[in-house]
Parts: structure tokens; sequence; C-alpha cells
């Protein structure tokens, strides 16, 4: 991507495409064996996560369906506004369903502890969250993420694959870390 590499913006690379990928087909082979005989409902959380889900429902040997639901809580800062608000709900009934959340990263919980509240509310057989990443500072435990590409660390603000700043970056095909502006 030549745009890239005029960008001061796109730092070192922590994540390549191949490793992502790779991971990404252990993941589909966990989901595989552990709903075999049932057909997930993958509720992917957008913006974010719809390269990561893409990517995970052809390696999911079952029948699927796909859902999509959309919070805020970043706008377009780096910095979380500490509200989440609905921007798009569900077109499907959860109920008796069992549901797979798909987040692209797992952060300070906020977002994920709103989502299962609402999700939960209606009565799925079963939830479970499948983040791509997760930061080490989350409590992957009380979250009940039971799905994790990769953990990275808390400084890090990553760009790619999914992940934007600003709305910018998702379509790069590896993950990097973003170098903010310098201060004026």
């Amino acid at each position: 991507m030549d745009f890239v590499r005029d960008d001061p913006h796109v730092g070192e690379v922590l994540l390549s495409e191949e490793q992502i990928l790779a991971r990404i087909s252990e993941l589909g082979a966990q989901l595989t064996r552990d709903y075999a005989g049932r057909s997930p409902l993958l509720v992917c959380v957008l913006k974010g996560a719809y390269v990561f889900v893409t990517d995970l429902c052809r390696t999911i040997d079952l029948p699927v369906e796909m859902d999509f639901i959309a919070v805020s809580s970043y706008g377009s800062s780096t910095r979380t506004s500490g509200v989440v608000r609905l921007v798009k709900d569900l077109d499907s009934d959860i109920a008796g369903r069992d549901v797979i959340l798909i987040e692209d990263i797992v952060d300070s919980g906020l977002t994920l502890r709103y989502l299962r509240r609402s999700l939960e509310a209606r009565h799925p057989a079963s939830m479970e969250v499948c983040a791509l990443i997760a930061r080490r500072s989350a409590d992957l435990e009380s979250l009940a993420v039971r799905y994790v590409g990769f953990t990275i660390p808390d400084e890090d603000w990553l760009v790619g694959y999914g992940l934007d700043v600003g709305q910018r970056y998702r379509n790069l095909p590896y993950l990097a870390k973003f170098v903010p502006p310098e201060p004026s």
C-alpha cells in the first residue's frame, strides 16, 4: 500500500497478515469443535470487527449466520468518551440462539459490558465472546471472553485489519502501531 510508506502515523507492524490469518484459522477450528452440531449466530461489532468476522466465518466448518451491531464510545478520537451508545441494532431475534459476539479489541471492557447486558436480556441459548485482540490489562475473566486471538501491550494503539483512527487505516492488511501527531 503506497499511501502507508508516506504516512508518518503508521508505525511498526505488530502482527503481519500471515500471523493474523494463521491465528484466525486456529480460532475457526476451535469454534468448529466447540459448536459441533449447532448453527451459531456470529454477531459482529461494527465497524472494527468486520474484517475479522469476514475471515473468521470462512474458517468455521459449520452452518453459521451473521448479524451486525454497532456501538460507539470513541467517536473519532483515540480516547473513549466513557459513554456507549447504540448506533445499529441487530436485525435478528437471538432468543434461544447460540450467539458468538465478535469483537475487534477488548480494552477497558466498557463496550463489551454494555453489549453483554443488552444481548443477554434477549435470552440467547448461549453467548460467548471472540476477540481478535485484547489488551494485557483487560480483565478477560470477569468480561467472560472465551476466545482471544492475540494479547497486546496496554500502551499500543493499533491500526489496520479493521481498526482505525478517525475512520482511517482500516484497510491495512496487518496490525501496526499508530504514531500520534506531535503535540503543537
